[in-house]
């Protein structure tokens, strides 16, 4: 027995320091491959069959189901989905502008901000952006109803990308399901929300959303770096939008989608190695990790 117990111990030290070396050293600069892609459960949609303009129409270019919106010095733009949805899969292939972006917020998202104003819920992809030659940021958040205590609780999780997101178009997505919210890039999960308890988790019917705006107060560096429109418009291109799930509308028994090749709706072991090689070699702000932070506002940090 000890000869085993010892022989099993230096397999698993081995299998330890190997998992260190991958994460640390990366698949050649890729995520590992997730063995899943959901995105491919689920049909393309026309813009103009799940989606509507919601301001600057002016600033919108549809062109074979690809839509271009723009910011310049008089608008920016944004567009919403016809239908609210209570739980669902949410994704859209994006480009984005390259050189200077400072200030300036490209979004993918859902929201229920104009059925709940001041207490609203909301699950973000942003990407922030940027000066010359530094990468673009891609900003997860999650809102739940609004405020507490006069204050916006924001759940940041950021990232640098693989990859470089000016050069082609990759796909973004939201998976949201009544089990946790879990946000991917090209089908690989970048990461999971959890529902730890039903106040820190969205439960009310959302809509999708995308937009372009100027948010120079925050966006690039805390508002350092402003947005400079000696270099609009500011172009983001959106493609390959795609929208299923449980509507607002469906019957109660409506089954929810999944990110996982598996019946419960579970990641996947692989889909959780590529996560943590994700997290491991490219995060690069953790709010459970920020104690500067008052996390009595954010119990889910330590449920």
């Amino acid at each position: 027995m000890p000869a085993k117990t010892s022989t099993l111990s230096l397999l698993l030290l081995f299998h330890s320091l190997l998992l260190m070396i991958m994460f640390r050293h990366g698949y050649g600069n890729r995520p590992p491959s997730p063995g899943y892609w959901p995105s491919t459960r689920f049909r393309s949609l026309t813009f103009s069959r799940g989606f509507r303009n919601l301001w600057g129409g002016n600033h919108q270019s549809l062109d074979h189901n690809s839509l271009t919106i723009w910011l310049d010095r008089t608008s920016g733009s944004g567009f919403k989905s016809v239908r609210p949805f209570r739980s669902g899969y949410f994704g859209a292939s994006i480009k984005l502008q390259p050189g200077y972006t400072a200030g300036v917020i490209t979004a993918f998202y859902l929201s229920n901000g104009e059925a709940h104003p001041g207490f609203h819920d909301e699950v973000d992809i942003e990407f922030l952006g940027t000066t010359f030659g530094k990468p673009y940021t891609l900003q997860t958040n999650v809102y739940i109803r609004g405020s507490g205590d006069g204050k916006i609780i924001g759940r940041e999780m950021k990232f640098h990308l693989w990859f470089d997101p000016t050069r082609d178009f990759h796909h973004y997505a939201i998976l949201w399901s009544p089990r946790d919210i879990i946000f991917l890039v090209d089908d690989v999960p970048i990461r999971r929300y959890p529902r730890k308890s039903d106040a820190t988790f969205p439960l009310r019917p959302m809509w999708v959303y995308g937009s372009i705006w100027d948010a120079s107060s925050w966006a690039t560096e805390d508002g350092k770096y402003k947005a400079d429109y000696r270099y609009q418009p500011f172009v983001a291109r959106f493609t390959n939008f795609k929208a299923g799930g449980c509507s607002a509308y469906a019957p109660a028994h409506c089954r929810p989608v999944s990110a996982s090749p598996y019946p419960s709706g579970r990641l996947s072991r692989t889909q959780y190695w590529a996560m943590r090689w994700v997290q491991a070699n490219h995060l690069v702000y953790d709010y459970c990790k920020d104690y500067k932070r008052d996390h009595s506002l954010t119990p889910e940090c330590w449920i």
